[in-house]
Parts: C-alpha cells; sequence; structure tokens
C-alpha cells in the first residue's frame, strides 16, 4: 500500500476531477479575451466613417418627424426657435412649443446621461464605450418605430386628424428619439471626431466654407472632406425621409431604417480594428 502511494505522480496544480492548471488557465482564455477586446481604443482612422452615416439617420429622422408632429428631434437651433415663438402664441400647430420643448429636453437629458456614462465606463474611444451607446440609440428607435408601428401613437402621414386635435402621446417618440440623438455628438467628441458632429449643420457649414484650405488637394485636407460628405448625407437623408414618408402614407417606415442604420453601425464597432500602439 505504501509502495503504491510512493509511486502515484504527485498532483501538481491538479483540481479534485484531475484537471490540470493549464487547463484550467485555458478556460479562462475566451473570456479574458473578450473582455480585453471591449477594453481596446478603436483605430481613430476609421471611427469617423459610421459618424457620416449618423448624419444620413439625422436626415432621415427629422425629415420624418418635422413633418408628422412640426418638430426636430436632433436639431436644437429650430426647436428653440419654436418655443420662442410658441410664447406669442404663433407656432403653426397648437401646443407645437410643448414639442418642441419636449425635445429640447430630453436632448439635454441625452447629453447629460451619455457623457456621464462615457466618463463612467472608460475613454470616449473604447469599444465597450461606443458599443453600449449605440447599442442604446437603436434600442430607443426601435422602441419609437414601435410605438407608432403598434398604433398608440398616429403615424399616418399626412395626418388625418383635425389639426385643433392635439394628442399628447406624439411627446413619446419625440423625447425618445431627442435623447437618442444626443449619443450621436456625445460620440462624436468622445471619438475626436469633432468635425463631424452629426446633428449641427449650421457650425458644420460655417468650419466648410471658411477653411482658409478650403480647395487644398482631396488628400490635403481630410476634415474639409469629412465635413462636406457630412452636409450632403445629412440633405440626401432628409430628402429620402419625405420621400419614404409620401410614398408610403406612414411614419415609422423611416424610423425602421435609422433602427436598421443603428444597429449595423452598433455591429461595426465589434469588428473595427484597435488603435495601434507606436
Amino acid at each position: 500500500m505504501l509502495d503504491e502511494e510512493k509511486a502515484a505522480p504527485p498532483n501538481l496544480g491538479g483540481d479534485s476531477l484531475g484537471n490540470s492548471s493549464s487547463e484550467q488557465i485555458n478556460d479562462k482564455k475566451p473570456k479574458s479575451s473578450l473582455i480585453a477586446k471591449f477594453s481596446e481604443d478603436l483605430d481613430p482612422r476609421f471611427v469617423y466613417l459610421p459618424l457620416l452615416v449618423c448624419c444620413l439617420a439625422t436626415g432621415l429622422t427629422d425629415g420624418t418627424l418635422y413633418n408628422a408632429y412640426g418638430t426636430f428631434v436632433s436639431m436644437q437651433t429650430g426647436n428653440t426657435v419654436f418655443v420662442a415663438l410658441g410664447t406669442s402664441g404663433q407656432n403653426n400647430r397648437p401646443f407645437g412649443w410643448a414639442r418642441s420643448l419636449t425635445s429640447i429636453g430630453a436632448f439635454i437629458v441625452g447629453c447629460v446621461s451619455f457623457s456621464r456614462f462615457h466618463a463612467f465606463v472608460g475613454r470616449g474611444r473604447q469599444r465597450r464605450t461606443v458599443f453600449i451607446s449605440f447599442l442604446v440609440q437603436t434600442i430607443f428607435v426601435t422602441l419609437a418605430a414601435g410605438l407608432i408601428q403598434g398604433g398608440l401613437i398616429d403615424g399616418r402621414y399626412p395626418s388625418q386628424r383635425d389639426p385643433a386635435d392635439v394628442d399628447f402621446k406624439e411627446l413619446l417618440p419625440i423625447a425618445l428619439l431627442s435623447f437618442q440623438a444626443a449619443g450621436q455628438i456625445v460620440n462624436s467628441r468622445g471619438l475626436g471626431v469633432a468635425e463631424v458632429p452629426t446633428v449641427v449643420i449650421t457650425t458644420l457649414l460655417c468650419d466648410l466654407v471658411s477653411d482658409p484650405n478650403i480647395f487644398a488637394p482631396f488628400t490635403k485636407n481630410p476634415k474639409r472632406n469629412k465635413r462636406a460628405v457630412a452636409f450632403t448625407l445629412t440633405l440626401v437623408g432628409a430628402i429620402a425621409g419625405g420621400f419614404i414618408s409620401k410614398a408610403t402614407a406612414q411614419v415609422q417606415n423611416s424610423l425602421w431604417l435609422v433602427a436598421a442604420i443603428k444597429l449595423s453601425i452598433t455591429i461595426f464597432w465589434l469588428f473595427c480594428g484597435k488603435e495601434k500602439k507606436a
């Protein structure tokens, strides 16, 4: 009996089931590699691409929502003017100022929420930061489209209701869409692509045309190129939003397209290359 005990090989780091320590380490590798992947900083050469696509989504959303509900959800300059006109009773629609004020308030809450989230999670260019941010944006757009698709809110275009018939339930999709729009501009700052704010045209145009190197060769002025493409995509998105609403006589179709765009961007962040350290 003693001879058998002496002959037994020692258990070097194994568990009670006979698994070696190397096997246990290997079991932890997939989990550790996943955490490491989401902790990576994204390659700064490519992070501007999804933001340009966001400009298309902004045009689609605002072009659709303004036609349907008389307010913007991304561009808050117009909403500020609508609220101001509402104080003297000059809105085109009854309680139009309430829609615009809801949009401004939700946008402010969104900016605070997304910026605090970035500070809590880590860096603005970290994979997990932008992935979760765009996942939240996708969910909010989907909820807004679903509420209209389900009939809770009138999604007919043009609306068949009496103009004096005010449906305050319309404030819900406006708030959802304004909140998620704030995520775009917060992400543009966090990713270091301030030249593509995704929700503002006025400053973008100013920066574009006042650039002293506006006529430089294509490869010599990447910021000018991004601004020009951002403006064009916003314009194209707004045109498309108008055509889609008119052709389908429904509001939610454009929103489903925006949700698909946001989901595609969310997936893109999973495969975007990581920053190469010098």
